[in-house]
């Protein structure tokens, strides 16, 4: 299925379609609109239908045939979202009040796509989650009203068929996939209460106890939930809006996690620092968090929020996982340089790392393939343009709006799950026409007198590099105490770095390896009797653990230093020397 994906542009040159992958060209089929005023589209769940607002009227398209469908007289319409199924299409204006200070008219609309009928018009002031919740089967729909959840159904919005009524509901989230529907409430705190999420099964609302889970906590101004594909768990990122230690002027964040089983916990980040992004895996068993001061750490954990893997620290505030979920992308845009690293999650092996400058957008094609990024106005009004890469790091295509005109949107035409079969992973760059984006590397400034001389490394700190934490087989599930927890932690550190001199010494000779393989037991070392020699010794050692790093971090992606380079060259000489002087002890 080649070619048969759409990709609306919108900007100041207008509304218009370009195909995706392999062709790039823009589509004959969706006339272009050149109005300068388009303010919002909105692809269908299925990608079957797109609706777009051009300050005259809302129009819906059949996306294959690019036949109008319909067409609304809103000229004021800002917000565009369609049922999943396709039934409904909602718009939403700003609302206003009338002159005499009454009431204003309704500015929320659902509209029935079969007809074109208007099924029923509410007033929703804010402009922040504007927009009714459907379950997926748009059995339910669900609006938060001064405070309590209003529950329709079956589109019928004559009937309120629910209420859940808390002190004060600030925020919820249904939960995606099939019925039972499950929805998550967010309550804020007040005089001294915590601040609780509760997570309920429609339509048991009657009291504390009809909750499948509750979890309750102090530091919270606002919160996000994010439920994962399976409905099984929430993800909550709750956040103060000031940090009252004064280390960080983003505010405090914390990660709970609850189960809807009841199971809560909170999740142990193993740095300080802002949370930057939490995004579960599309398997519903893991998620991974970018978090601390920068240089940031990412971490996948696993459902009992242990952590699985553990991606070291660098600049990156943002994770995004393929819509297979084999491959999971760290990113640093915003103020970072648009660094991204592409990952293997079944192996943990790096891909690729494709640098996109200055991005304001990223989003993974249905495809689990490609990838678009983009610089959007008003986010930046300078050098505004999208690109489109494969995973594997090559740039295919990239266009740039004249210096002139701004882009204010791009994205993907989304497909029904199961349309694209997962591919294996592949770490080939594919071929492109397009010769690579590797921006020039800034060159530190250097005053005139440092000129001539060789640079220093002057690096203010050592990036951590990536390591498995998975627990090795054979452990049992049953807690241990704090001193079996120690002990079995020096067990498998140590047992880890036997593993990575194991792996590291199979690329050298076999007589290396058997030296760099002898148990590194904890017991004190023999002496020879002469100080001198076991100066000698302990120096090699330290040398050979320093290139023992060294190749770590260069089979992390890491580029060396042609001094770090040298270095590693002289291992098998200085395995050479250590054996020597062990044997003449």
């Amino acid at each position: 299925r080649s070619c048969l994906f759409a990709l609306p542009v919108r900007g100041s040159e207008g509304l218009y379609m370009v195909n995706g992958p392999p062709s790039f060209t823009e589509s004959t089929a969706f006339q272009r609109d050149c109005g300068k005023n388009c303010k919002a589209v909105a692809f269908s769940k299925d990608g079957s239908l797109f609706a777009w607002c051009n300050g005259e009227k809302v129009n819906i398209v059949n996306v294959t045939s690019a036949e109008l469908l319909r067409s609304f007289d809103l000229p004021k319409a800002v917000c565009l979202e369609f049922s999943p199924k396709n039934n409904i299409l909602a718009t939403w204006q700003a609302y206003s009040t009338a002159k005499d200070g009454t009431a204003g008219v309704p500015n929320l609309q659902l509209h029935e796509v079969k007809t074109g009928k208007c099924l029923k018009s509410f007033i929703q002031k804010k402009m922040q989650n504007w927009c009714p919740c459907w379950a997926d089967d748009e059995s339910i729909c669900a609006r938060n009203v001064n405070n309590e959840v209003h529950f329709f159904e079956n589109n019928n919005f004559n009937t309120i068929a629910n209420k859940l009524h808390l002190q004060k509901v600030n925020d919820f989230v249904l939960s995606p996939g099939a019925q039972p529907t499950k929805v998550a409430v967010y309550v804020p705190g007040s005089k001294g209460a915590p601040s609780f999420v509760r997570l309920y099964q429609y339509p048991n609302f009657g009291g504390p106890q009809s909750a499948l889970a509750n979890k309750s906590f102090f530091k919270a101004d606002k919160v996000t939930m994010l439920w994962n594909k399976k409905a099984t768990a929430v993800l909550v990122i709750a956040s103060t809006e000031v940090d009252k230690t004064g280390a960080s002027y983003y505010g405090e964040q914390t990660l709970h996690y609850i189960a809807a089983n009841g199971e809560s916990a909170v999740v142990q980040l193993p740095k300080n620092g802002p949370i930057y992004d939490v995004v579960w895996s599309p398997n519903s068993v893991e998620f991974c968090a970018v978090y601390g001061f920068m240089p940031a750490k990412a971490t996948v954990f696993n459902l009992k929020c242990d952590p699985v893997f553990d991606f070291g620290t660098g600049p990156r505030n943002a994770a995004y996982y393929s819509p297979h979920g084999h491959i999971l992308v760290l990113a640093g845009f915003g103020n970072l340089r648009g660094q991204m690293e592409v990952w293997d999650v079944k192996n943990y092996k790096l891909i690729s790392k494709p640098v996109a400058s200055d991005s304001t957008y990223f989003a993974w094609c249905p495809d689990g393939e490609h990838i678009v990024t983009a610089t959007c106005a008003p986010r930046l009004r300078v050098s505004n343009g999208y690109k489109i890469w494969h995973y594997t790091g090559s740039l295919l295509h990239n266009y740039e709006v004249p210096s002139n005109e701004e882009m204010w949107q791009v994205s993907w035409q989304p497909f029904v799950d199961g349309v694209f079969p997962a591919k294996a992973v592949k770490y080939q760059a594919v071929p492109s026409e397009l010769p690579s984006a590797e921006p020039k590397p800034a060159q530190a400034y250097r005053p005139p007198a440092l000129r001539n001389k060789p640079v220093m490394s002057s690096k203010l700190h050592e990036d951590e590099p990536p390591q498995n934490m998975k627990p090795q087989s054979g452990s049992s599930d049953k807690p241990l105490s704090k001193t079996a927890l120690k002990n079995q932690r020096k067990h498998e550190a140590k047992k880890a770095a036997k593993q990575e001199a194991k792996a590291d010494a199979n690329q050298e000779s076999t007589q290396s390896s058997a030296s760099q393989n002898a148990p590194r037991s904890s017991v004190p070392a023999v002496t020879s009797g002469d100080p001198e020699v076991d100066k000698k010794i302990k120096n090699l050692k330290k040398k050979l653990k320093a290139i023992e790093q060294l190749k770590e971090q260069a089979a992390a992606g890491k580029q060396l230093e042609k001094n770090q380079l040298e270095k590693i060259q002289k291992e098998t000489a200085l395995l050479q020397e250590l054996e020597d002087l062990e044997l003449g002890l």
